[in-house]
């Protein structure tokens, strides 16, 4: 009898083990199947193309699919929904970027930079104001020397109030250069604006319009940044220009619930390093103008995440700004 209840014991532990061990709490071979990766903006946008160049190349990494799936919405607020709701054990990955950080400081939505782990900084880059191939503006200074002769008659296309677009006009408008905030909320259609004449420039980071650079319909007139990009070295950076205005970058991350296991996050942040360091990514980075100098910590990224929260809060006290708009990210 005692055989008999030692041989039953045995088989209920081998019928219960594949259950006990799917539990994620309990698993150590993460992952196990598929990650899904959220694209928290359109198809066709920044964030969406970086979450599938990254999908691609981390699957042979991490040995499962990783489908990318777009929800997008309030400015990359559905997306990151989805994510927090999620269970939190490494299989739902979402795209985290500088706009969705700006509209939280903006009101939209109630996530906060520390609801999140951050497994990689991906990209980053500055922002650029861009005018046609026709116009007559040759430099900032023109730029600049006509609106402050027609306050509010020059037109800049953005992706929204309330955004990186919005407080750099804003502060333009502080030193003097009053221009009026044309929100697009299809990108197409704000990449279009300048070339066609309905708007007189547009704010946007260069990886976004990188077909109209190489095409010559667009010319950039200053970065807004500290120091010139290195793809760009005739274009002024707005330090040069006296302009106190480059500590708004368009970085793009990858994150996690911050309650997932640290060992999971940790090989997602592994498979990241690699794909990071891939000739591939390096060759997408560079064809969008993103690339990101070093490799970062999760903690190093998240620093840098609330670091940017706290700037964009700054600015908002010092400009009132409508609510906050939408962009493809």
């Amino acid at each position: 009898m005692l055989r008999n209840a030692l041989t039953l014991t045995a088989a209920v532990a081998a019928l219960l083990s594949p259950v006990l061990s799917s539990d994620p709490a309990r698993a150590d071979d993460y992952p196990s199947r598929p990650i899904e990766v959220i694209a928290t903006f359109g198809a066709g946008g920044g964030a969406d193309l970086m979450a599938r160049q990254f999908a691609r190349l981390a699957e042979p990494h991490l040995h499962v699919a990783m489908p990318v799936v777009n929800v997008s919405g309030a400015s990359g607020n559905a997306g990151l929904t989805r994510v927090l709701t999620n269970p939190a054990d490494g299989y739902t990955v979402g795209t985290l970027i500088a706009l969705s950080v700006s509209s939280w400081a903006s009101g939209l939505g109630t996530a906060k930079p520390d609801n999140f782990v951050y497994v990689a900084m991906m990209q980053n880059s500055p922002s650029m104001l861009y005018v046609s191939k026709n116009s007559p503006f040759k430099t900032y200074e023109d730029f600049a020397a006509h609106a402050k002769a027609n306050p509010g008659k020059l037109r800049v296309a953005t992706s929204g109030y309330g955004t990186q677009d919005d407080i750099t006009l804003k502060y333009l408008g502080s030193q003097g250069v009053p221009v009026t905030n044309v929100p697009f909320a299809r990108p197409s259609e704000r990449y279009a604006s300048p070339i066609g004449g309905h708007t007189d420039a547009i704010y946007e980071e260069p990886g976004d319009v990188a077909q109209f650079l190489k095409s010559g319909d667009l010319r950039p007139i200053v970065v807004f940044d500290k120091q010139r990009h290195p793809s760009f070295p005739d274009v002024p950076a707005s330090a040069e220009l006296g302009l106190d205005i480059g500590d708004l970058p368009n970085f793009r991350t990858l994150a996690v619930p911050a309650s997932t296991p640290p060992e999971r996050v940790q090989k997602l942040h592994e498979a990241a390093a690699k794909v990071l360091a891939s000739p591939e990514w390096k060759a997408f980075c560079a064809d969008t103008f993103t690339c990101v100098d070093t490799l970062v910590t999760s903690d190093q990224a998240k620093e840098e995440v609330k670091a940017f929260y706290e700037t964009v809060k700054g600015y908002l006290d010092r400009f009132a700004t409508k609510t906050v708009g939408q962009t493809p990210g």
